[in-house]
């Protein structure tokens, strides 16, 4: 299979902005007041550590719109909210309706349906294009891309798959097993047997010659490995990977949809962090003009309230009714579907996929005009954005810099700064996010 060296860092730091850097200590010696330390001391005491999270950077007290305050009163624009935030934090509408259905049906046995779950698979199955409308729900995206795979093995006798280097898709046992990123996968010892990495869609770190713009030649590698392995059950690919912006061409999909439909394999979409609007629709897949036979939802379905995820399958897929595929304690809980419904009309109601499409065209035409000799690449879709610099190393200066003047955003594969905004975000405030970018940046 192709592999990638950037996929085997000796330094962890290579794929995310980690909590292990000197830089943030001496952020936090000059950041965090005593409140917040106390927090972190307590935090740090009594949780597991690992990487990415505990120790923490800091601790806050408050959450709303596009403002994250700390336990000091120092406040900064949330263009991170781990991807669950297109509404913002903290809704009206979505709050009131976890708060209804708090107090007349907070929880649902597996053995019971109740009207919330009913009327989300509804919602989801008349949105969904083609023949998608059988939906399974669960708590966390990684649980909806294991009941992918379950559903995949089942559907076609196979169980090999086909996905990404540098891929995301959960940080489970069977997620990191087809996800590509050292920092989940490195010593943990054997992971799921047949889970094949090939190249992803990534045109600056190309095997395949591309030169910077995407020929689809890393889709015509898929095929090939489909016809070498022949018993693979599906390909796994994130829609838009946002860990760092990558924005396949459309040529890619047809070559992918084609390769899966001629050699008997699934295609399954992970869309975890970019559903409901971000990209611009509510399904990534859209603008491409294919159907996957899966697509996975999370993160933001839960109107950044409640954790939600949804695997939406083809109605001829429907068939694992002698196995438990899911099989979640939470699997239809009534104050999760509230919130995602109220979600999905706050979306249509403030019409955000416009919203999404119109500030992120200015916001993209805006970074660009940043003269800094550190960018190597700009790029975006929708309010997704992405800021590629010429190393790790700049790429942490600018995220603390930025922390310090009031703008939070993800650093992805090391040297990317990833810019996800809440969707229901000014135009004032995303001006101001911005020029505290070039600021940092120059």
């Amino acid at each position: 299979m192709a592999t990638s060296s950037r996929n085997t860092p000796k330094d962890p730091s290579a794929e995310g902005d980690v909590n292990l850097s000197g830089k943030r200590a001496l952020w936090q010696h000059e950041n965090v007041g005593a409140g917040a330390r106390a927090l972190l001391d307590d935090d740090a005491r009594y949780f597991l550590h690992q990487s990415l999270s505990t120790p923490c950077l800091s601790a806050i007290k408050s959450a709303a719109g596009i403002w994250l305050e700390d336990v000091d009163g120092r406040r900064v624009m949330d263009f991170h909210g781990n991807s669950v935030h297109q509404l913002g934090h903290g809704h009206p509408r979505v709050v009131e309706a976890v708060k209804r259905a708090l107090d007349e049906l907070p929880f649902s046995p597996r053995r019971y349906t109740n009207e919330y779950a009913v009327r989300l698979a509804q919602k989801l199955a008349a949105l969904a294009p083609g023949d998608l409308n059988r939906t399974l729900f669960a708590p966390g995206g990684a649980e909806a891309i294991g009941m992918a795979l379950k559903l995949a093995r089942l559907a076609t006798g196979r169980h090999k798959t086909i996905s990404m280097w540098d891929s995301f898709h959960g940080a489970s046992i069977d997620a990191i097993s087809i996800g590509g990123e050292a920092l989940f996968r490195s010593g943990i010892g054997p992971l799921l047997p047949g889970t094949e990495h090939v190249q992803p869609c990534d045109p600056r770190h190309c095997h395949f010659g591309c030169g910077g713009t995407c020929n689809a030649r890393c889709a015509d590698y898929v095929e090939y490995v489909l016809e070498k392995e022949e018993d693979v059950a599906a390909v796994v690919v994130e829609t838009v990977r946002s860990t760092d912006v990558q924005v396949p061409p459309p040529e890619y999909y047809k070559k992918i949809r084609a390769a899966c439909q001629a050699h008997g394999a699934l295609l399954i979409l992970d869309e975890i962090p970019v559903c409901l609007g971000r990209t611009g629709s509510l399904f990534a897949f859209e603008p491409y003009g294919i159907l996957p036979d899966m697509v996975v939802l999370g993160k933001g379905l839960g109107g950044g309230v409640f954790p939600m995820a949804a695997l939406i399958a083809r109605e001829d897929l429907n068939i694992a009714g002698d196995r438990a595929l899911g099989h979640y304690t939470h699997e239809k809980s009534p104050v999760g579907c509230a919130a995602a419904l109220a979600a999905l009309e706050v979306i249509e109601e403030e019409k955000l996929l416009e919203r999404s499409r119109t500030l992120g065209a200015r916001a993209l035409a805006r970074l660009k005009k940043i003269k800094s000799p550190a960018i190597v690449d700009v790029r975006g879709i929708g309010l997704l954005l992405a800021v590629e610099l010429k190393s790790a190393e700049l790429a942490e200066d600018a995220l603390y810099r930025c922390l310090s003047r009031g703008l939070s955003f993800k650093v992805g594969q090391g040297n990317v700064l990833v810019l996800a905004p809440p969707l229901v975000i000014e135009e004032e405030d995303l001006e101001r996010a911005l020029e505290i970018l070039e600021e940092c940046l120059s």
